[in-house]
C-alpha cells in the first residue's frame, strides 16, 4: 500500500487507536469536602444572599442530590464513614471524641489497618492526594495521619498535642508526615483554602501524565476562623453583624477556590475526563461565635444543625459533575449518603473486592440507569464531653426509611417519627400513627450496629468502665 492510500490508512488507524485509548482511560476523580456547610447555603440549593457562582455553575452543568446525607453530625465521625464506606453505627469513630477511661475524653483515630478510600485507589494504580483537614488521627502518631491511610501526597495541618503529646508549631502544613512542612502566613492569601488550593495545583502540575489521579480536597470553610483577610470582600459593606459578614465571605471565598480548581483542570486538559463531587461533612455550625442559622436561612426548612441527627445536622448538598456522562441541569431524589461514595468510586474505577461495607454505588443514578436502593439509612452519634455536660450520655440515633425519619436522643426517650417528604422540617411527630415504624426503628437502633472502643452504647460511661479495657 503506497501513496495517499497509505496516508489515509495511517490516519484512520491512529484515530481508531486514539479513540479506543480514550475510551479505556480511567477517569480522574476529585472529591471536594466543605466543613460545616448548610444544606441551603448554595445558590443552587436555594440560598438568596451568599454568592456561590462557581458551585452553582457546576450544579447547572451536572446533577444535584436532594436526599443526600453526611456520614454523621460532626467532623470526625462523618469523615470516618466517608473514608471507610462503613455507616456510622459500624464505623470505628462515632464522635469527635471518645471515652477511654479515667474520665478522659479524647480524639479517636482510624485504625491503622482499616481499608480506606485512599488505599482502594492506590491498589488500582491511581496517584492519590489528600490536602486539608484530616481530623482522624492521634497527633503524636504519624501513622494515623493521612499519609498512613493511602495517600501518596498528604498535606495537612496538625493541632498541638491535646493531652500532653508533642507540641506542633503553628502556621505549618505538614507534608507526608512530620519531617517536612510548608510555612505560611495567611495574610498572604485570600483565605486558608487559597493556600490549600495552591498546594493542590502543585500536585496536579507534578503528577504523572500516565496514571489517573484521585484528589481529596478537605476544605476548612465555612467552619474555620479566618481573620481580617475576609475584609477584601464586598460583604464588609453590608449592615450585618460582623460574624455574619465573615460567614458569608468564607463561603464565597471557598466558591472562588473551586472556580480556580475547575479552571486549572481546563488548563491541564483534564476536566473532560474528571468526575467532581462536592459535598459537606455535616450540617451548619450554629452559635459559632454568635453566628445564627436563621440569618442566611442556612438550612432552609430543615430542623437543627451540626451535632443534630435531625435533617439539619446530616442532610447536605451533593453536586456531581462529569462532562458528557452526567446530564446537565439534572436533579436526583435518590436517598444516599457518605457510605455510598466509596462504593460508587469502586464501581467507576473497576475495584471488585470491596467487602464488609455498607454502601450502594449511585453510579447508575449519575448515568440515569436503574438504581438499587437502601432499605434504610441509620446514624449513631456520641457527643463528646470536652466542653459540656452530657445529658443522658449525649447519645443520639436516627433512621431514614423511605419517606419517614425516626429519631431518639437517648435510650430512654420516645422514638419520634416524621414524614420528611411532606414535613422536611420535622415539626409533626407521628409516633402514635406509625407503631410499625417505631418497632422497626427500635430493632435497627439496637441491632444494626457493633461495639466500638471509646463509644459506649447509649453514652453511659459508668457502665462502660466496668465492661471494657480501654485501648489507645
Amino acid at each position: 500500500m503506497t501513496g495517499p492510500f497509505l496516508f489515509l490508512y495511517l490516519i484512520f488507524s491512529f484515530s481508531c487507536s486514539s479513540s479506543k485509548g480514550s475510551r479505556d482511560k480511567k477517569p480522574n476523580i476529585i472529591l471536594l469536602l466543605a466543613d460545616d456547610l448548610g444544606y441551603n447555603e448554595l445558590g443552587s440549593y436555594g440560598q438568596k444572599i451568599i454568592r456561590t457562582p462557581n458551585l452553582d455553575s457546576l450544579a447547572k452543568e451536572g446533577m444535584i442530590f436532594k436526599n443526600f446525607y453526611a456520614g454523621n453530625a460532626a467532623c470526625a465521625p462523618s469523615r470516618a464513614v466517608l473514608l471507610t464506606g462503613k455507616k456510622s453505627s459500624k464505623a470505628s469513630i462515632r464522635g469527635n471524641a471518645g471515652f477511654y477511661g479515667n474520665d478522659r475524653w479524647e480524639g479517636a483515630a482510624l485504625g491503622k489497618d482499616e481499608f480506606t478510600m485512599g488505599r482502594m485507589f492506590q491498589s488500582v494504580g491511581y496517584q492519590t492526594a489528600f490536602i486539608g483537614k484530616w481530623h482522624l488521627d492521634k497527633p503524636d502518631d504519624v501513622d494515623t495521619w493521612a499519609v498512613g491511610h493511602g495517600f501518596d501526597f498528604a498535606v495537612q495541618e496538625q493541632w498541638s498535642g491535646r493531652f500532653g503529646g508533642r507540641t506542633f508549631l503553628p502556621n505549618r502544613l505538614w507534608v507526608n508526615g512530620d519531617q517536612e512542612f510548608i510555612p505560611y502566613d495567611y495574610k498572604n492569601y485570600d483565605c486558608k483554602d487559597h493556600l490549600r488550593t495552591n498546594v493542590a495545583f502543585d500536585f496536579l502540575d507534578k503528577k504523572s501524565s500516565k496514571k489517573p489521579f484521585f484528589l481529596f480536597m478537605s476544605y476548612r470553610a465555612p467552619h474555620s476562623f479566618e481573620g481580617p483577610i475576609r475584609d477584601t470582600l464586598d460583604y464588609i459593606k453590608e449592615d450585618w453583624p460582623d460574624i455574619e459578614k465573615a460567614h458569608a465571605a468564607k463561603i464565597t471565598l471557598l466558591d472562588q477556590q473551586i472556580g480556580r480548581m475547575v479552571n486549572k483542570l481546563k488548563e491541564l486538559g483534564e476536566l473532560d475526563n474528571t468526575l467532581i463531587l462536592f459535598t459537606s461533612d455535616n450540617g451548619p455550625h450554629f452559635d459559632n461565635g454568635g453566628h445564627e442559622l436563621e440569618f442566611f436561612n442556612s438550612n432552609g426548612n430543615l430542623k437543627g444543625g451540626k451535632r443534630d441527627l435531625y435533617e439539619g445536622g446530616i442532610r447536605v448538598p451533593l453536586i456531581a459533575y462529569w462532562k458528557n456522562k452526567i446530564k446537565s441541569q439534572s436533579t436526583s431524589y435518590h436517598i444516599s449518603g457518605f457510605q455510598d461514595i466509596m462504593s460508587t468510586f469502586a464501581e467507576i474505577i473497576g475495584y471488585k473486592t470491596l467487602k464488609g461495607l455498607d454502601g450502594i454505588s449511585f453510579l447508575p443514578t449519575l448515568l440515569f440507569k436503574k438504581q438499587k436502593k437502601h432499605e434504610y439509612l441509620n446514624w449513631e452519634y456520641q457527643l463528646s464531653g470536652w466542653f459540656q455536660n452530657l445529658p443522658n450520655g449525649g447519645f443520639r440515633q436516627s433512621l431514614r426509611i423511605g419517606d419517614y425519619k425516626a429519631v431518639r436522643y437517648n435510650l430512654n426517650s420516645e422514638i419520634e417519627v416524621y414524614d420528611v417528604k411532606e414535613d422536611e422540617g420535622e415539626t409533626n411527630n407521628l409516633t402514635n400513627s406509625y407503631p410499625e415504624i417505631v418497632k422497626k426503628a427500635q430493632d435497627i437502633f439496637e441491632n444494626s450496629r457493633n461495639e466500638a472502643n471509646g463509644f459506649p452504647y447509649g453514652g453511659v460511661v459508668q457502665d462502660y468502665k466496668s465492661m471494657y479495657k480501654f485501648e489507645r
